[in-house]
């Protein structure tokens, strides 16, 4: 190759990683989802549209029956939807087949459950280096990773520990660390501080904002306003579709302007 074709090639190569850069790590496009149980039609989803910037804090919020875990199923590509688009980090999910949806999630999406998951009677280092053997990584890259990212959530002193010896707030710490392994495009945690006392909530909480701090995309579900707080953005569900979609960051700063009073005021 000439130098001017490799130096082409070079710049097409750029501009094609700045372009996959400005993707969204979410975009959805009156998503519709739909269930038949009995003789009844189930309207999940009614037309939900949905766009997530890189590097995005946001809690997603609603009442019971209105559709923030079939969204969340979808947004963690478990679920199909009925019509509609997703994208995630810029690729079109209803392209893929059943293989290639299922590495699309090992690779993309970091899960963090209220219950765990742990694999019980495994240590927190092997239960954390899970999505990298799906990975196909070598033992001793594994082993690396896994301890990076159980020391980054504070666990770095109990990687031989069995989950049965560790606290709830301890296990979600590892859950999160094998989230965050793969470094995924997208954390998406479902109700994470649901089984947890105050003094964890705040600490694990605590993890999702230096994560997000650090530039990761964190969506987390959860029915707690409190919770929701520590998010930058609120989306909240009603009936199958948003019905606000809110900086909390502008909340706040309205909130704090008018608790001062009137301009002039003295």
């Amino acid at each position: 190759m000439s130098d001017r074709a490799g130096t082409a090639a070079v710049a097409a190569r750029k501009r094609a990683e700045g372009s996959r850069r400005e993707q969204p790590v979410i975009r959805i496009e009156d998503l519709i989802r739909t269930y038949v149980m009995g003789r009844t039609l189930v309207r999940a989803l009614r037309g939900v549209s949905l766009l997530i910037e890189r590097g995005e804090y946001v809690a997603i919020m609603g009442p019971s029956g209105s559709g923030k875990s079939t969204l969340m199923n979808t947004l963690g590509c478990l679920d199909a939807p009925t019509s509609g688009r997703y994208f995630l980090d810029g690729v079109d999910v209803r392209l893929l087949d059943e293989d290639d949806l299922s590495d699309l999630r090992n690779r993309k999406i970091g899960f963090v459950f209220q219950g765990f998951n742990l694999v019980p009677k495994i240590s927190a280092l092997t239960n954390v280096e899970l999505p990298l053997i799906y990975a196909g990584l070598s033992r001793g890259a594994r082993r690396h990773r896994a301890a990076r990212a159980l020391q980054a959530v504070g666990m770095g002193a109990r990687l031989d520990h069995g989950s049965n010896e560790l606290s709830g707030g301890q296990q979600q710490r590892v859950a999160i660390a094998r989230a965050i392994v793969t470094n995924p495009a997208l954390i998406l945690a479902d109700e994470p501080t649901g089984n947890l006392d105050s003094h964890s909530t705040a600490d694990v909480l605590k993890i999702f904002e230096d994560l997000n701090a650090s530039g990761r995309t964190v969506v987390m579900i959860t029915h707690e306003d409190e919770v929701a707080g520590h998010a930058d953005r609120l989306v909240r569900l009603a009936d199958g579709r948003i019905v606000a979609d809110e900086s909390l960051e502008l909340v706040e700063a309205a909130a704090e302007i008018g608790a001062r009073g009137p301009l002039g005021s003295v």
